[in-house]
């Protein structure tokens, strides 16, 4: 049974009676810009989606049913709260931002009802609030964080290297047939730093990625785990990972991806465990080819899923069966995620778990919290993961490892 946090000394602050409208407005600014500092929340790609900013209420749960405690909990917020749409969108009236632990039998989950909410779908710009308020919409200067040293987190470099061997000689045990570790960095920054200097850097130069931000966590994932409007799903799997190089060579590495028998694998469990866990609750599923998925800094075997919905289950249900996917966690699931455990030697939190947002209709999207650092004033955790099969070279592993790393590193020294 999911913990209750208030024993802890945890508020799940019911949400009191309250109104909410949501209205088009004028509004260009780009949608990160517009954030403020204090109790923000954010999921945007390329200027679309959903930034917020105060707390109608919030949930804190951990245990092995938090999505369903999470799920009752918001239902039972909505009847407090009357909502009324002049707009129609996904993402309008009342909105339940989530940043979910990557493992919940024993990491806390958040779960935020934003006072206010400011979003941007199909060329259109909208504003949910009490309609009494009229929230200012400015874009404020943020500082620079000054100075920033790093140190080893968890585990040295030589260290998270040795671990990756052990999983991969549990591989060739057959104990399992793939499992992702994934290392931490530590920074720390000569100034407090402002969760917005990296949401804006990492919305300038990951177009192709969602940007959010939440209690702390902030990044920006390529990772689409489950995308619901109205009967329809989709997810965008990645598995399978190559670095850019540059120019003409990385036409040739895309190629060499598409090839390469270790990265097929790997991207075959993950679709697979995907596939598996959504299909009950689907009619039809369509799985194509992969296709690779160019970033910045990195190419990825990506694909692209879709699906019809069966009735109407719940979305934070649906999250739940398919949290974590082999992308993430490993195969079998039960196995790697105690080896995860075991060889880590740290706690991923939010990092690798569900973020995203989830509106009163049912619709929402969620992503893998991947590329991001959770912000502790001027400390913060950088976090990257591999997918490590039986064939797996811990030096290229430790080397991909890093340059996964770099998304958050430039945006933080920009």
């Amino acid at each position: 049974m999911a913990e209750d946090l208030t024993s802890q000394g945890v508020d799940p602050r019911r949400a009191q009676p309250a109104r909410l409208h949501t209205r088009a407005i004028d509004d260009s600014a780009r949608l990160i810009d517009l954030l403020p500092r204090d109790q923000a929340v954010a999921w945007v790609k390329d200027d679309q989606g959903l930034i917020g900013w105060g707390e109608l209420a919030r949930l804190e749960v951990k245990g092995p049913d938090s999505f369903a405690q999470a799920s009752r909990w918001w239902q039972e917020q909505l009847t407090e709260i009357t909502a009324s749409d002049e707009v129609g969108l996904p993402g309008c009236g009342a909105v339940l931002f989530a940043s979910a632990a990557f493992d919940i039998r024993t990491g806390a989950s958040v779960f935020v009802i934003p006072r206010v909410v400011l979003g941007r779908s199909r060329g259109r710009t909208w504003l949910t609030a009490p309609p009494d308020e009229q929230p200012v919409l400015a874009i404020d200067a943020v500082s620079s964080p000054g100075a920033i040293r790093y140190a080893d987190g968890a585990q040295t470099a030589t260290a998270w290297a040795s671990s990756v061997a052990e999983g991969v000689a549990r591989l060739r045990a057959g104990d399992l047939d793939k499992v992702v570790l994934a290392r931490d960095l530590m920074a720390t920054t000569a100034q407090p730093l402002d969760p917005r200097h990296l949401l804006r850097r990492l919305a300038d130069r990951w177009t192709d990625c969602w940007t959010y931000g939440m209690d702390g966590l902030v990044g920006a994932t390529p990772e689409l785990l489950l995308r619901r409007t109205g009967s329809q799903v989709t997810s965008r799997v990645l598995a399978g990972t190559a670095a850019r190089v540059g120019g003409a060579g990385d036409e040739a590495i895309g190629h060499a991806l598409l090839a390469s028998a270790k990265n097929q694998d790997e991207h075959r469990y993950a679709i697979a465990s995907l596939t598996e866990t959504l299909a009950p609750f689907c009619t039809s599923l369509d799985v194509p080819a992969p296709h690779v998925l160019t970033l910045p800094t990195l190419m990825h075997l990506a694909t692209d899923v879709s699906g019809k919905l069966a009735g109407n289950p719940d979305l934070l249900a649906i999250i739940d069966a398919i949290h974590p996917t082999a992308a993430v966690c490993g195969t079998p699931r039960d196995v790697a995620i105690d080896l995860i455990a075991e060889l880590e030697g740290m706690d991923r939190g939010r990092y690798a778990g569900p973020v995203g947002w989830l509106d009163s209709a049912g619709n929402g999207e969620f992503g893998v919290a991947l590329r991001c650092a959770q912000i502790e004033e001027r400390a913060l955790r950088l976090y990257a993961g591999c997918g490590i099969m039986a064939d797996s070279d811990p030096e290229a592993e430790l080397a991909e490892a890093q340059v996964k790393l770099l998304a958050i590193r430039d945006a933080l020294e920009s």
